[in-house]
């Protein structure tokens, strides 16, 4: 284990996050709110102090392997969830320290699930920086690192690593040949389209702050909201446009780069693409049939359904209804939307089109292969044949997905809530959605948990966003062996 470049990564990590600190400070500078910025300014001191002395190491070796990439990812996750809460905490938003631990990993992890009944009251710059950090977290930290310094001298396979161990699908290939170069345009894609959903929330007549706010919690598919209501009170316009933005920040950004080389053909044809909104057309058209009658006409129906179908499967967690009041199957279907989730190589969260995809024809084989046992049975996507060891990583993904969901609902169960709000809670936080159902429902939040259910389900959370294994990997003796 290389354990000096893991903390020179993690050092150069909390300088950057203090970086970032400087916008939500700048506004809260700008709009009076002295107490916000001094917060602001303390927190990024915090982590410069913590940070610079790491990222000044010069470790002999600079090799990083799979282990230490996991290792590495998982860490420094953990620590910028510590010190992302700390402007909470300093400025007094959220009194308590587990409280704003929670709400930082909850923003960098993009689940939205939040502590706080009332939002609105809250200082504008910590506002802010609670939607920045969703947007920051959405493609990934140490993504955005590799940008601005390459983090091994050769620029190829070590950061590889990294990268795998932080975005999340079953797969993670390089767009062009470098790594550096592949990092930077998932990033100018990212920002390009956070931009142009800034530009039409303006045009539809919503402040600069507003539409910033929106776009950012958006594009990491967060759900974190300035106002109390989450998105209720907003224009149909800037719900429309929310909407539409929610599911394309749910599409595999290679998608995105194969349309921009112009290779459309090749990127519509795509089986999880046309599965993805194969399954958000059902949904849709499942909730208005289960809905009828609640609203008042086809067309709002069709909108808050809509609205409500790509906030969920995209795990962003907007909410424009309190679809917990929903007749039973929709309220059903909800949850199963929450564990199908986005496409792999998106900022969304869930298990993954493709795994499900997959799961579902390694269960067909199964079946086949229990009456034809000397049949050789293949399983293809996209017209390419999936070998054993992403079946076998399939597999081990959902095993472990479904235990982890188990064990910390009976965990979570010990405060005392129902059955439905603790095994919801941990499938949003898994999951990376944000609302669940009755005492997490969408007008509610987390904040009646005791510490250790919110210590329990803030670990959860950066489990989902990480895909289990960074995470897990701390709890296994080999991995600190040499």
């Amino acid at each position: 284990m290389n354990y000096l470049m893991i903390l020179t990564i993690i050092g150069k990590v909390l300088c950057v996050e203090a970086v970032f600190m400087l916008p939500p400070m700048v506004i809260s500078l700008c709009l009076g709110e002295y107490g916000a910025a001094s917060a602001l300014v303390l927190s990024a001191a915090a982590a410069v102090i913590a940070g610079l002395p790491l990222s000044m190491i010069k470790p002999p070796k600079r090799d990083i392997f799979a282990r230490d990439g996991l290792v590495t990812v998982g860490a420094a996750w953990v620590f910028v969830s510590v010190f992302g809460a700390l402007p909470f905490f300093f400025s007094g938003a959220i009194p308590g320290f587990v409280d704003s631990l929670f709400e930082s990993a909850s923003g960098f992890t993009t689940t939205g699930a939040t502590v706080l009944a009332e939002i609105e009251s809250l200082p504008k710059g910590i506002l802010f920086w609670r939607c920045f950090t969703h947007w920051l977290g959405g493609m990934g930290v140490l993504v955005f690192l590799m940008i601005l310094n390459p983090l091994t001298a050769k620029n190829s396979g070590e950061n590889m690593h990294l990268l795998r161990a932080e975005s999340p699908g079953i797969r993670t290939s390089k767009l062009v040949p470098r790594m550096k170069d592949s990092a930077t345009i998932l990033y100018l894609i990212y920002i390009g389209m956070t931009l142009l959903q800034v530009i039409m929330l303006l045009f539809g007549g919503e402040s600069v702050y507003d539409s910033v706010c929106i776009a950012m919690s958006t594009a990491g598919t967060g759900g974190f909201s300035a106002y109390n209501d989450s998105m209720a009170s907003f224009s149909s316009y800037t719900q429309w446009v929310t909407t539409v933005f929610m599911l394309l920040f749910s599409i595999n950004f290679s998608i995105w780069f194969m349309l921009l080389l112009g290779q459309w053909r090749r990127a519509l044809s795509n089986g999880e693409l046309r599965t993805f909104l194969l399954i958000v057309a059902g949904a849709v058209g499942l909730l208005m049939f289960s809905t009828r009658g609640m609203f008042s006409g086809i067309g709002e129906s069709f909108r808050v359904c809509a609205f409500n179908t790509a906030s969920i499967i995209s795990t962003t967690g907007y909410c424009t209804v309190d679809f917990d009041l929903w007749p039973e199957f929709a309220r059903m279907l909800m949850v199963m939307l929450m564990m199908i989730g986005a496409c792999a190589g998106s900022t969304g969260g869930g298990a993954k089109v493709i795994r499900i995809k997959l799961l579902i024809k390694i269960i067909h084989r199964s079946i086949h292969n229990a009456f034809n046992p000397n049949k050789v049975n293949l399983i293809h996507e996209d017209g390419e044949i999936i070998d054993d060891r992403t079946v076998s990583s399939v597999n081990s993904y959902f095993l472990i997905y479904f235990t982890i969901i188990a064990l910390v609902s009976l965990l979570v169960s010990l405060d005392g809530f129902s059955f439905e709000s603790s095994f919801s809670a941990v499938v949003s936080c898994i999951n990376n959605v944000g609302p669940g159902l009755g005492a997490v429902g969408a007008v509610r939040n987390y904040g009646g948990f005791s510490v250790f259910s919110k210590l329990l389900l803030t670990l959860t959370m950066i489990t989902g966003r990480l895909e289990l294994y960074p995470i897990l990997v701390f709890l296994v003796p080999s991995v600190w062996k040499k």
